[in-house]
């Protein structure tokens, strides 16, 4: 086993945050919730293809919840990053609004 497909892997994880982070601090709030949203859609994709052995209906039932539970890991994270980019800007025009403000 190499270690350059672990490599790529890490690289592509990483440059998808950064590229959430310089969406998510866009003036308009839409770009910051492409990668969510598309994140999302793969989970979706996950469940219709869950193949389960056709033994219980209860069965197959718990295998998607967790596939899409564990699917759903990324979304969150990147809304994480969505929310707390859009938070840091809220506070940012708030206090250039409270300086402007105080210069009259």
């Amino acid at each position: 086993m190499t270690i350059i497909p672990l490599v790529i892997t890490g690289v592509l994880i990483v440059g998808g945050f950064f590229l959430q982070i310089f969406l998510s601090e866009r003036e308009s709030k839409w770009p910051g919730l492409v990668l969510p949203f598309i994140q999302f859609c793969v989970s979706l994709a996950a469940i219709m293809l869950t193949v389960t052995k056709p033994e219980g209906f209860e069965n197959d039932i718990f295998v998607k919840i967790i596939t899409f539970l564990l699917c759903n890991i990324p979304t969150v994270i990147l809304l994480a990053i969505y929310a707390a980019c859009r938070e840091k800007q809220k506070a940012r025009k708030r206090l250039d609004k409270m300086n402007a403000q105080d210069l009259e």
